[in-house]
């Protein structure tokens, strides 16, 4: 290609992401997916649409408070889908067929015109998701513009050891000083060989910012500072850190975004230090990591059925109380927390399982995301503080148990595999999931599930089935990250009974509450590509 050929397809390139700016901007469904859909024909890297998307939407996802008080009454505000969704793409991409590796991030796309300026959703002053008055998405109209809550910075580089640099920057984030907090993780992120441990140190402020109650609460966090900075390192990763300034912006900042909710993650410090190092509590300041902390981390004993039914019962079951000390015993007799956390991700599993109402599921999958991405923090990190995480992830399982509990959502019931399963193959099982899941229809989506584990040994085809289910519905990709999760988790748990996050999957893509037509990006998409399968 010739120098003048290449410049002129730069340019054409360069115009194709201004046009999805302008369209995002304009909060234009259709008109950014039609954008997309010309990159893609254009061959495009999927990183690089990626890396655009976020750039586009990373000033108008953040907010100044993840809560108002409107006339004395606190109300929630939202986290940021957008850069989920693209952490989801880049993993289901991995699950799909080849041919269909750009429908997650069409998902994304046409979602991100939705989940901009969310503050202002909020109070009826900006269309999108939260205001759910999406009209004609082939009606382009001209919404007030996003307002950037909280502007771009400068790093600011420190002296001195790195703990005592991450340790400032973690005060700004506790105090709320997001600016603050900003610019001295932009200066810690300039050196590559420290780049890790910074990395680590966000994720772990993020798995520590969980609210203490659930029930009646329609403000907490629920998760969603660790799973936007985990989104940030995958991200990053995923684009290289010279290309991920962007990435930063949209996920690092809102670390320091208040309310932060520690007093969860403060009873796993105080309980380790009672019940595993063995000392009495007293009001003087602590800090550090014992001996005695790091060394139930070399835990290596996997957990057996009969103490996995235990932990179940005290979670699922039971209080905070015998959930500590069902968790506790396992630790001292060996058990290794990361096996431990496999347990756990099986009892949300079941939480989920045993929930009926569309509207109730908020709570019991944002908990499995955190299952999820402590696990994920547990493989990727060795950081010195995760025993408490564990503590902090089954104190949060037994409170969304016990939230359902008091929603009356609560419907064990074993598994019903259609008669008639047995003298179907392989495909033609996949094919009912893939129907049963599109249908919505949980209850046959499970059954189908079951069917196909019951009689076909190889899992990878389910796998890229539920996958591609969860990726034909959409608006709000969030939710297919959910399925992602357990599709991962089902390749690292190890405990025997991990079919389980399989039924999960399937049912969760069926039943989680949809917006609007679930089925419409997913079919836009497929027209335009020639995909029969999406129509």
């Amino acid at each position: 290609m010739d120098v003048n050929t290449a410049q002129e397809r730069s340019s054409v390139v360069r115009g194709l992401y201004d046009k999805l700016e302008d369209r995002v901007l304009m909060r234009d469904q259709k008109g950014a997916s039609d954008v997309y859909y010309e990159l893609v024909r254009a061959n495009r890297p999927l990183n690089e649409i990626v890396a655009e998307g976020v750039r586009i939407h990373a000033p108008y996802t953040h907010v100044p408070y993840h809560e108002r008080m409107d006339d004395g009454y606190p109300n929630f505000v939202n986290n940021d889908h957008c850069l989920l969704s693209a952490r989801a793409t880049i993993n289901l991409k991995r699950m799909l067929p080849p041919h269909l590796a750009m429908l997650p991030m069409a998902q994304t796309i046409w979602y991100i015109p939705t989940g901009l300026d969310i503050w202002n959703q909020k109070i009826n002053k900006a269309p999108g998701h939260y205001t759910r008055l999406r009209g004609d998405s082939t009606t382009v109209q001209s919404p007030p513009a996003p307002v950037a809550c909280w502007p771009d910075q400068e790093p600011l580089p420190q002296a001195g050891p790195l703990k005592e640099r991450l340790n400032n920057w973690m005060t700004q984030v506790h105090r709320g000083n997001v600016i603050d907090a900003y610019r001295l993780f932009l200066g810690l992120m300039q050196d590559p060989t420290e780049r890790r441990d910074v990395l680590a140190e966000m994720c772990f402020a993020g798995l520590i910012d969980v609210q203490d109650r659930l029930l009646h609460n329609r403000s907490y966090t629920t998760g969603h500072k660790a799973y936007r900075a985990r989104s940030t390192v995958e991200l990053g990763n995923a684009l290289g850190w010279d290309n991920a300034h962007n990435v930063i912006y949209a996920g690092a900042l809102d670390i320091a975004v208040g309310p932060r909710w520690y007093s969860t993650y403060e009873v796993a410090c105080n309980y380790i230090k009672m019940m595993i190092e063995g000392e009495a509590l007293h009001a003087v300041p602590y800090g550090g990591v014992s001996e005695a902390e790091l060394a139930v981390l070399r835990n290596r004993e996997p957990v057996n059925q009969q103490e996995a039914v235990e932990l179940t019962t005290a979670i699922m079951r039971q209080g905070e109380i015998e959930t500590l000390e069902t968790l506790t015993k396992l630790l001292k007799s060996g058990k290794d927390p990361r096996r431990i956390l496999d347990v756990i991700q099986l009892i949300v599993a079941q939480i989920i399982l045993e929930t009926r109402d569309q509207a109730a599921f908020n709570m019991p999958h944002h908990c499995y995301e955190y299952q999820n991405t402590l696990a994920w923090f547990y493989d990727t990190f060795d950081h010195p503080r995760r025993l408490r995480l564990l503590y902090v992830a089954a104190m949060f399982a037994n409170r969304v148990a016990y939230h359902q509990q008091g929603l009356g959502e609560v419907h064990s019931a074993p598994t019903q595999v259609p008669s008639g399963a047995r003298a179907l193959d392989a495909a033609q099982l996949l094919d009912r999931v893939d129907a049963a899941i599109c249908t919505l229809n949980g209850e046959e989506a499970v059954g189908w599930t079951q069917a196909y584990c019951d009689n076909v040994s190889d899992r990878a085809p389910l796998v890229q089935r539920i996958a591609l289910a969860a990726c034909k519905l959409g608006n709000d990709p969030h939710n297919q990250e959910i399925a992602q999760c357990m599709l991962m988790d089902f390749g690292t748990n190890r405990q025997p009974d991990r079919d389980r996050l399989l039924l999960a999957a399937s049912y969760h893509t069926a039943m989680h509450r949809k917006y609007g037509d679930p089925m419409e990006a997913g079919r836009r998409f497929g027209h335009a590509m020639g995909l029969s399968e999406l129509h």
